[in-house]
């Protein structure tokens, strides 16, 4: 019986000879000047947002001389919309949520019909002129800081705020609390706020032939229309994606150099997970999943309600839901619990691993520390979602934003929770070193525990760039911020902690040789390092940010599909290889559905964050789809398909080790896997994307504000589509969620008590026979799982 393929230094060398870099140093020094490049591009593109960012006018006063408003009316506007929680009920600058309109566009579009009735009407083409002529000429005065308006658009200014006067105080049937927002103070610097961003929306950059925003939102009362550059690097990025594809595939098809072919065969035989020696710190991980599959189960229950406004606005069966659960404060939930269940599952996952990769027992505590850290977490999670429903209502005076309701969609909860998260996320690191730190020591700083640390490290460091938003900064800075989270965070660095966990985990079962799983993580380094950091610029595309932002996330974004790609079909060899080892085993395979939600996660990868995330991606379908349906079928797809069954994955995987063997359910774990799968697809083609086809038309063919409407979201078409998705819900939740929890209860209940060991032979989790094969009979016996 040869040794696993993780030698582990002598127990008795207090200072044991580090093991040298599996791989060859170019895989490394590759990606480290490509991940140079992209944060030099990603600072780039800060740069050049800070210094082209719309100015806000000190005061905007008409050609007769009227005062209309300040810029201390825009920023109190600003936290008037952050404060009440209007991004997560519609949006500005296209980016927030989904039911209400976008008020950039809703201004826009009021401000010219009244306008352009004061000049004669539509009928009148002086008329129309002089509205575009209004709109487009920048009147701005760099040396006074002062905005000139017509004295049309003083007029119109009045009547809006008239108009949002009603519409934030109505009684019901908005999805916003009933009389949302009283104080006339308040609506007038709101309606401030939204004039400011209607104006950045149509007057021309200095020096240029469009806007501020790239002539977003469409609006050919004003003559905004797309720009030559939407148009040209949508163009190029496909170009970029197919030629990119094609020299990534030729390339690793000609030199193998991830190491597939050829590889030697292994006979192994699989331990029963009951003959698997625990710690106390992966028995305290019970817990965490526990409360995972619980924030899961909410998390599902209040995007189910926050759904159910767009297929009946008036009522949820008959109770008026918006009295006691907004549309608003629903949405924020569904969108802070998945990020919170998610984190909890890789927080507990990382936990559950080291001992594992260590194959050493438990620091001192460790588990006490586990069992505070969760603590902690609940404690941020019932802390955050209260303090956000009560803001919302207005709770905390001048505290709102540190208690209540930051306001900016992803990075809701109160800076304070923001704190302690980001805290309890460095606490965690410090767990994780406490576990890996002998190992660490014996370990090249390029190999894959140094790699695991990093890439834990990374997290918090990432997540606290966010406190860098600051509600006081104008939109287009603090946007730029925000995307710190939402993209590079979640779909970068995320990504790349959960490559290495999902490496480790194919290691650790023999798999695959530790050098190929090193070879696929500094892939992936380099492939995100190439598109999804400089391609974080695509969600900034008619933000404020200069047209040269939008040239560098379109052709970058573009490349973020090629690595999707790339590793989807890799996934499948990681796969192939699992069911090869599994038909040679002389003991059955333990981890068949934990496997089978990787291979989910493959798919979903593809389709959700590749094809759907490319679709919106290009520029001329994002001006024109920005904020509608579409933009929530890939996040749903992205999301849930890839970090949702991988959080799923993981939490499989240690509660197979965690219940006895008698006690596990194969055919429960079935049932969740299939009914997630199938309520997911369900909802995304059966819903989703139907209707963020039919929204897309109708902005391009009647325009984006019209699109944007509570009439067209709620007609007849559209809420029977929303009806349509009720079936797929109820079995994503009944079939999917619930067995979960079950499962969880069984883990907490027993927490691998069955088995105490902690010898080094203990913690194997497969021991092998070597056998060589012709490498012809080795890819003909490769076999793909059974579902």
């Amino acid at each position: 019986m040869s040794s696993v393929d993780i030698p582990m230094p002598a127990s008795s060398d207090p200072r044991p000879q580090r093991r040298s870099l599996l791989i060859s140093k170019a895989w490394v020094q590759a990606a480290t000047l490509v991940a140079l490049a992209g944060f030099f591009g990603l600072v780039l593109m800060g740069f050049l947002t800070y210094q082209s960012a719309p100015p806000i006018p000190s005061q905007v006063v008409t050609v007769s001389g009227q005062r209309l408003f300040t810029a201390a009316d825009v920023r109190a506007g600003q936290d008037v919309f952050l404060k009440n929680g209007l991004m997560e009920y519609g949006s500005i600058f296209g980016h927030g949520a989904y039911l209400g309109p976008d008020y950039t566009a809703d201004y826009l579009h009021r401000s010219a019909e009244l306008v352009l009735a004061q000049y004669g009407g539509a009928g009148s083409d002086t008329a129309q002129a002089q509205t575009h002529a209004d709109f487009k000429t920048n009147r701005y005065d760099k040396q006074t800081k002062t905005l000139t308006a017509s004295d049309a658009q003083g007029a119109a200014f009045g009547r809006l705020v008239d108009y949002y006067t009603t519409q934030f105080a109505k009684p019901g049937n908005t999805g916003l609390r009933p009389h949302a927002i009283t104080n006339r103070s308040d609506i007038q610097h709101l309606t401030s706020y939204f004039a400011w961003s209607a104006w950045s929306s149509a007057a021309d950059r200095p020096g240029k032939k469009y806007s501020y925003t790239n002539n977003w939102p469409p609006e050919p009362l004003v003559g905004n229309g797309p720009t030559a550059d939407t148009v040209v690097w949508s163009v190029l990025s496909l170009i970029a994606l197919l030629g990119g594809t094609g020299a990534l595939f030729a390339a690793f098809g000609r030199w193998n150099l991830l190491g597939w072919h050829g590889r030697e065969r292994e006979e192994l035989r699989f331990r029963d997970p009951q003959s698997v020696g625990l710690t106390p710190s992966q028995r305290a991980t019970a817990y965490f999943f526990l409360v995972m599959a619980g924030l899961f189960l909410v998390q599902t229950l209040v995007g189910a309600a926050a759904e159910h406004y767009r297929a009946d606005l008036g009522s949820f069966f008959g109770i008026p839901l918006e009295k006691v659960l907004p549309y608003n404060v629903a949405r924020t939930w569904h969108v802070q619990l998945a990020l919170l269940w998610v984190s909890t599952s890789f927080l507990a996952a990382g936990i559950f691993l080291v001992p594992m990769i260590t194959r050493r027992p438990d620091p001192k505590k460790q588990h006490i520390l586990a069992y505070g850290l969760l603590g902690a977490l609940v404690v941020v999670v019932v802390g955050s979602l209260l303090g956000e429903y009560a803001g919302i209502r207005g709770a905390f005076g001048r505290l709102w934003s540190w208690f209540g309701m930051q306001g900016f969609e992803y990075l809701d909860l109160g800076k304070f929770w923001q704190i302690l998260l980001t805290i309890g996320m460095a606490f965690w690191v410090v767990m994780l070193w406490r576990g890996l730190r002998g190992r660490l020591a014996s370990e090249s700083r390029a190999n894959m525990p140094w790699l695991f640390f990093f890439s834990a490290l990374a997290l918090p460091a990432v997540y606290a760039v966010g406190l860098l938003t600051q509600h006081e900064d104008t939109y287009v800075i603090t946007d730029f911020w925000r995307f710190m989270v939402v993209h590079l965070w979640v779909e970068d660095f995320l990504e790349l902690f959960t490559t290495v966990m999902v490496a480790y985990v194919f290691v650790l079962l023999g798999v695959v040789r530790e050098k190929t799983a090193l070879r696929v993580i500094y892939l992936d380094v380099i492939l995100y390092s190439i598109g999804g950091v400089v391609g974080t610029a695509h969600h900034w595309y008619f933000n404020g940010s200069p047209a040269a932002v939008m040239a560098l996330g379109a052709f970058f974004s573009a490349m973020e599909v090629i690595p999707l790609t790339f590793l989807s079909v890799e996934a499948w060899s990681f796969i192939r290889l699992g069911a090869r080892q599994e038909s040679r085993s002389t003991t059955p395979f333990p981890h068949r559905w934990a496997v089978m939600f990787l291979v989910a996660v493959g798919f979903w990868n593809f389709l959700g964050a590749g094809v759907f995330g490319f679709l919106i991606n290009l520029p001329i379908v994002s001006y024109y789809e920005i904020g509608t349906a579409l933009t929530a079928n890939h996040a749903h797809a992205a999301m849930m398909g890839v970090y949702g069954m991988l959080a799923v994955g993981f939490s499989m995987f240690a509660l197979r080790y965690l219940i006895p063997s008698d006690k596990w359910s194969d055919r429960l774990a079935r049932i969740s896997f299939w009914s997630l799968n199938i309520g997911l697809a369900w909802m995304v083609f059966a819903t989703l994307l139907p209707l963020g086809i039919l929204q897309l038309y109708h902005s391009v063919d009647a325009g984006y504000f019209h699109a944007r409407t509570l009439k067209f979201i709620g007609d007849s078409t559209n809420s029977t589509i929303e009806w349509i998705r009720l079936p797929g819900d109820v079995l994503f939740i009944v079939g999917g969620v619930l067995p979960l929890i079950w499962m969880g209860v069984q883990g907490v209940i027993h927490q691998g008590r069955h088995r105490d060991g902690l010898t080094d032979e203990d913690m194997l989790l497969f021991t092998e026979v070597e056998v060589h094969e012709p490498a012809e009979a080795t890819a003909a016996g490769a076999l793909a799982p059974e579902a």
